[in-house]
């Protein structure tokens, strides 16, 4: 089939196999010709078919040369739907990772769920012991508890409605937009989606199973960012659940585990496009952090994250033992810039104050499209199948 993308909303419908293999190869080629530090040897990957927790996978395996073991929840090509992107990147992570000799498998299913934590485990017994390192990079737009009850998280503010600018990126256009409060219900149902309880049951469930090492380092991903976006997020209902995160945290510390928040950047990914405000804020963002040559994407935050934050000697952190990957974003003098061009921008001024197209270009190339060197007019086989999942078929 000709695969071409098909946008909804904030989401693409389609993948292209192709292009997201190319993806996944070119951040495993920069990771590869950078200096690597002594780190894990055998790391969980909590959420590893996408953004963060793919380019963490990738870190490990091709900065320490680690056995890696993901969790996915994403589903394959059927008929003329093509597989999620998600998908193809795993695929195309194993079948490198495989071909240089490192071990790599996946377990698809809702990672929420008692019986994947237990598959999860089974096989770390099997194959790998014990892992010395849990990354938690889930990002779910909702969780069936145990007992079938189904929690929705909501972007929304905390106390007061909240107006600013916002942007439509189809039509190009900026506008006023007021965001309404979350009712105290909708706020417990985000933190029981996005906070740190799922995490603390899957390091407990590892400890109880003894499948986790002594000296193993746990981390999960949150963002701060500047005021601007301080009532949608840190301030908002999702902030309620990183806050939960970082509790959770403490907890996991406390009872035996290292384990750190690391505050990144903000990116284009699929959550981050749908929260009102903040596209509009990102992509001015990267337009001063481009013109500044501090621009990263995911792989080089992982990279940093590991190699030089980490695992080189004592983690680097700040007065609340978080990990500042956010440390370029909120410098002075960056997000002074960002202020002025937020103060004024404006429909006619988009082109000048902010970098919609590199935007567009970081959007389409999540689900595989806009990579240079793929012919997106060739007919391309959807099916694609993940070697360790094909094997367990």
């Amino acid at each position: 089939m000709i695969i071409k993308p098909k946008v909804r909303g904030f989401i693409c419908t389609t993948a292209h196999p192709d292009g997201c293999r190319a993806l996944v190869k070119e951040q495993i080629d920069y990771v590869a010709a950078q200096p690597h530090a002594q780190g894990p040897k055998k790391v969980l990957v909590i959420g590893a078919s996408m953004g963060y927790g793919l380019a963490s996978r990738i870190t490990a395996a091709y900065s320490f040369g680690a056995a890696t073991l993901g969790v996915i929840f994403d589903k394959p090509a059927s008929g003329s739907r093509t597989a999620s992107s998600g998908w193809y990147n795993t695929a195309a992570f194993e079948s490198f990772a495989r071909a240089d000799g490192l071990y790599a498998r996946t377990v698809n299913g809702d990672a929420y769920l008692r019986e994947i934590k237990k598959q999860v485990i089974d096989i770390i017994k099997a194959d790998l012991g014990k892992v010395d390192m849990v990354v938690y990079s889930l990002a779910a737009p909702r969780r069936t508890a145990e007992d079938g009850t189904l929690y929705s998280s909501v972007l929304k503010t905390v106390g007061a409605p909240y107006t600013n600018k916002t942007i439509d990126l189809k039509n190009r256009a900026v506008s006023d937009i007021t965001v309404e409060p979350a009712t105290e219900e909708e706020i417990r149902a985000t933190v029981k989606v996005m906070g740190g309880e799922d995490w603390k049951a899957w390091i407990d469930a590892l400890k109880a199973a003894d499948a986790i090492a002594d000296n193993a380092v746990t981390v999960a991903y949150s963002y701060i960012g500047p005021s601007i976006t301080h009532p949608m997020y840190a301030d908002g209902s999702i902030g309620k659940a990183k806050d939960d995160l970082f509790a959770a945290s403490k907890t996991i510390t406390a009872e035996g585990i290292r384990a750190y928040i690391s505050v990144n950047k903000a990116l284009v990914t699929q959550s981050s496009a749908a929260i009102p405000i903040v596209p509009l804020y990102i992509s001015i963002l990267y337009k001063v952090m481009k013109a500044h040559g501090v621009h990263e994407g995911c792989i080089q935050q992982m990279y940093r994250l590991m190699n030089q934050k980490l695992y080189a000697g004592n983690p680097v952190v700040d007065e609340e033992n978080r990990i500042r990957l956010d440390d370029l974003e909120m410098q002075e003098e960056i997000q002074s810039e960002v202020n002025d061009l937020w103060s004024t921008i404006a429909t006619d001024n988009l082109d000048t104050h902010a970098d919609l197209a590199g935007y567009d270009t970081d959007f389409y190339r999540l689900f595989g499209f806009g990579v240079e060197g793929i012919d997106y007019e060739a007919d391309t086989d959807p099916e694609v199948a993940i070697p360790s999942l094909a094997a367990n078929s």
